[in-house]
């Protein structure tokens, strides 16, 4: 049993090189794994730093993921109230029915069989960019349409709709904005999204919203439920794929001897992926719990009511679980990482995430052998204060 004697830090946050974790995990890591520290919000509470401890609380149902129960740990803003069917800030027995529900529809069938038209999503967007180009922000062309034109085909939204649908998604996402705006297009989009599960009671089509809607007695949901699982979807699937196809096309530009290994083996391409998601490890304010009861806890004593935080980005750089972690190797023997999360709230949604980044890197680099950042490192921007870490732009050209 440990007392807490240490002073509580501040939330690491400051990044010396765009890619890697804040350097003060580094020292955490190595001399205070598990340490307190000081939330935005004024409360006191754990961080977990290393592989194993992070993955540990994960695995741990002593740690609720009721996120009504936590501290704010990146601002002091109001939470604002999650929608019906949250899913992600549920404890069991209540998760274990939506995650079961939602399990049937995400199929490995349904995520087979979406593979030729997230082909010609991306397809369609190169295109794009071809004719803007040369010299487009790949943010806006690429990385943000694609995950967009994904998840409206997941839930069945009409082609003639996925325009404005992508726009409020956009205005909803972007933490820049003013608030009355996203608050506005919020409504807008909730109001759609009710209308539309009005629409496919009566006319219900083969896409995961319907499925939804006419599953059996047992399984079946309220208009605000339903409604709730699309925008998680929608958060959950388009924010995180979108920074990783940006993020990720960055980071590769940048090592060109890894990439250069990608072009002369498209085998490699698997586990590139799962290698930038590891090195990447964009969800960087994530993997937030409260402690549900007093226990201890790998030589510390929680008490209830305290936020705990694991820092994914610390633990997917943890040298006692990787060789040379800070290197971005795509051929790595072994890249099984924390980034979909682990235990009971690992990303549902994690395969459909895999097999669009495997075929937009793919077929980005195939289209744009050339392809190269249009501007200074210094000049590009980043969202170190979003949920997902990426760049808010992304100006690349290529030779004719």
């Amino acid at each position: 049993m440990s007392d807490v004697t240490s002073q509580a830090r501040n939330l690491p946050t400051k990044r010396s090189c765009p890619f890697d974790p804040p350097d003060e995990y580094k020292e955490l890591r190595e001399n205070e794994p598990i340490s307190r520290v000081q939330f935005a919000d004024g409360q006191e509470g754990w961080l977990f730093t290393t592989f194993d401890d992070v993955r540990a609380m994960l695995l741990d149902t002593r740690f609720s993921s009721d996120r009504n129960k936590s501290a704010r740990t990146r601002h002091k803003h109001e939470k604002p109230r999650l929608p019906a069917g949250a899913m992600v800030s549920m404890d069991p027995p209540e998760h274990t029915r939506y995650r079961r529900m939602l399990a049937g529809q995400f199929t490995a069938r349904r995520v087979r069989e979406m593979e030729p038209k997230i082909a010609g999503f991306v397809t369609q967007q190169l295109d794009a960019m071809q004719q803007a180009g040369p010299g487009v922000d790949l943010v806006d062309t690429f990385a943000l349409a694609i995950p967009s034109m994904v998840i409206c085909d997941l839930l069945g939204i009409p082609s003639a709709d996925r325009h404005t649908f992508q726009n409020w998604a956009s205005i909803v996402l972007n933490f820049d904005l003013p608030k009355e705006q996203t608050r506005v297009a919020r409504v807008e989009l909730f109001e759609f999204l009710e209308n539309l599960v009005a629409e496919k009671t009566k006319n219900p089509t083969d896409d995961l919203m319907s499925g939804l809607i006419h599953a059996p007695d047992e399984d079946r949901l309220t208009t605000e439920e339903i409604v709730g699982i699309s925008v998680l979807l929608l958060i959950a699937g388009h924010e995180s794929t979108s920074n990783m196809l940006s993020l990720g096309t960055y980071a590769l530009l940048k090592h060109p001897e890894e990439l250069a290994k990608l072009k002369a083996d498209p085998s490699l391409m698997n586990n590139a992926v799962e290698e930038l998601l590891r090195y990447l490890s964009i969800v960087h304010f994530e993997f937030v719990r409260s402690v549900s009861e007093e226990f201890e806890f790998l030589g510390h004593t929680m008490t209830p009511g305290e936020t705990v935080k694991g820092a994914l980005v610390s633990a997917n750089r943890d040298p006692a679980r990787y060789p040379n972690p800070d290197v971005l190797d795509l051929s790595r023997a072994d890249v099984h990482h924390l980034a979909f999360g682990y235990g009971i709230h690992q990303c549902i949604g994690q395969q459909l995430a895999r097999v669009e980044m495997r075929v937009a890197f793919s077929l980005l680099f195939e289209r744009f052998p050339t392809l190269r950042p249009a501007i200074d490192e210094q000049d590009i921007e980043f969202k170190d204060d979003s949920v997902a870490y990426g760049v808010k732009r992304l100006p690349v050209t290529w030779d004719l």
